[in-house]
């Protein structure tokens, strides 16, 4: 199965996420926030199958983190997802980095659907 790194400030949202994906046989690491990801991604060398990534966080935005991801990392696979209309549209300037984006509130179907197929991408 997939190493999968899921970024996101909202504890709950982020351990529903975390335990959906080991559930489904994946590993998963977490962080809270995008500078905190990109500490995770440069000590694994990028080796991340996955990163599922929230865009709106405090400290670095899921867009900000995806940007400096794939400057040291260009094949890492990115997935963002949010609950906000305007954020992702603001991910659309990203489509050539970012795999898709998934709207929340999502289901337990909806998040491993998603994850899937950014997978297979």
């Amino acid at each position: 199965m997939a190493q999968i790194l899921v970024v996101d400030d909202d504890a709950s949202v982020r351990g529903f996420t975390a335990r959906a994906l080991t559930l489904d046989g994946h590993t998963v690491d977490e962080a809270d926030d995008g500078d905190l990801a990109l500490e995770q991604i440069a000590e694994r060398a990028g080796a991340y199958d996955l990163v599922l990534s929230d865009i709106r966080m405090p400290a670095m935005d899921g867009i900000a983190m995806a940007r400096n991801a794939v400057k040291d990392f260009p094949d890492l696979r990115i997935l963002l997802m949010t609950g906000y209309a305007e954020q992702r549209e603001r991910a659309a300037d990203v489509n050539k980095i970012v795999i898709d984006v998934v709207s929340k509130p999502f289901t337990l179907a909806d998040i491993r659907g998603a994850v899937n197929e950014a997978l297979a991408a």
